[in-house]
């Protein structure tokens, strides 16, 4: 499995150096965002061999010209993304939010993207046995929902699943229809292949311990990637990890 992250710095977080804000990360309890990296990552790490793991954020207006990214690397470096480890990804992260501007809208069509071209590119190696596993993290409704599912719907032939956290109290309701549990998603004459979203609102698991938001949060993963496999005749190098 390759494990890939994608934070939402919209202004909408709160100004990381208010206490009330989702970004605020001087408090003695770890924020939502790093809770729920954290509760993911221990899991995933176990099944990604090279504990490197690209680490995207969006959202945010950037030093020195300040110009809006909806991606960008949250070590600073757009030539290597790759983060060492859960803790690496930590860093980076409390790095970047004492460096970049809070700002918007949400969009996150970009980093699925993004991710969607590594999982095509990785089609091109021999044994075309990677697997990316993207985890989404954000406060609020997507401002790109559109671009958002028709990415989505490109994405489901792909060797990909997507894991959404909403963090935050925000009314979450439309999110549910990119978790298609029951009907896949559809827009215009396009229609997904296979589902490949888990969305789960963090704020059911806020007082719960990590590893139930994480037996929650990965519960479709196996299925996913097993259908993924089964329906291309592929034997997996690897098991999933068994929520």
């Amino acid at each position: 499995l390759n494990f890939v992250v994608g934070i939402d710095f919209t202004g909408s977080n709160g100004d990381p150096r208010d206490s009330s804000s989702l970004h605020y990360i001087m408090g003695p309890t770890p924020n939502q965002y790093t809770q729920a990296i954290t509760a993911v990552g221990n899991v995933i790490q176990d099944y990604d061999a090279d504990q490197l793991y690209p680490a995207f954020g969006f959202g945010a207006r950037l030093p020195p010209t300040w110009q809006v990214s909806h991606q960008f690397s949250l070590n600073g470096n757009p030539a290597d993304p790759n983060c060492h480890g859960i803790d690496g990804i930590l860093a980076a992260y409390h790095q970047c939010i004492n460096s970049v501007q809070l700002y918007g809208p949400t969009n996150a069509s970009p980093i699925i993207g993004n991710v969607a071209t590594m999982a095509r590119q990785a089609l091109q190696s021999e044994q075309a046995k990677d697997y990316y596993v993207l985890l989404l993290l954000t406060d609020g409704i997507l401002t790109d929902m559109n671009q958002t599912i028709q990415s989505i719907i490109t994405a489901s032939e792909l060797p990909m699943s997507i894991i959404i956290v909403g963090v935050g109290d925000a009314d979450f309701s439309d999110m549910e229809r990119l978790d298609a549990d029951n009907k896949l998603l559809s827009m215009g004459n396009r229609k997904a292949k296979r589902d490949i979203v888990q969305f789960v609102p963090f704020v059911d698991f806020r007082n719960a311990r990590p590893d139930r938001l994480a037996a929650h949060v990965l519960q479709e993963l196996p299925d996913q990637v097993a259908g993924y496999y089964n329906a291309r005749n592929i034997a997996p190098l690897f098991q999933p990890p068994p929520y």
